[in-house]
């Protein structure tokens, strides 16, 4: 994969206010490891491969298991998840690959069941955030793993 152009160059001022978004929600009341399998799952399904490489490395250094994140593209099958992370997951593909017709009371309601108000609010945030990091590197097909040393992902033994 060639980098088409390097971003973070370019545009320094909102490269710089996304990183802050970022550093902002890791503060929010979502725990980390419902953060690191929203950022896989997004990263999935945007076909990003440089976040899909960075976050579960980052999720390896926060003891994620691995049979945990081989099973993120299955969760629906898998047992291997808790209704939260379910939730959390399920709200992530509603967010992510927004329908015609919105998100459905259902998906609401069931992700509602387990965040409260304020939960939910930073978890969409969350995910809008991501998303939006995935979408500036698949635009610019940033390769994976040429940031490791940089964001620290590097200590996960998985280079």
């Amino acid at each position: 994969m060639t980098q088409r152009l390097n971003y973070q160059q370019q545009s320094p001022e909102l490269f710089k206010k996304l990183v802050e978004l970022g550093m902002l929600l890791k503060k929010s009341s979502i725990e980390e490891s419902i953060h690191d399998l929203v950022d896989i799952r997004a990263s999935q399904l945007n076909g990003c491969a440089f976040c899909v490489d960075m976050h579960v490395k980052e999720a390896t250094m926060h003891g994620e298991r691995a049979l945990r994140l081989h099973h993120v593209a299955i969760w629906r099958e898998s047992d291997l998840f808790s209704p939260r992370e379910r939730a959390a997951l399920a709200w992530t593909e509603a967010l992510t690959r927004i329908s015609p017709l919105g998100v459905s009371d259902e998906i609401y309601e069931r992700v509602r069941s387990q965040y409260s108000e304020k939960e939910l609010s930073d978890l969409t945030f969350h995910i809008m955030s991501i998303n939006a990091w995935n979408r500036v590197n698949v635009a610019f097909r940033i390769p994976p793993g040429i940031y490791d040393k940089a964001f620290g992902v590097d200590k996960s033994g998985l280079a």
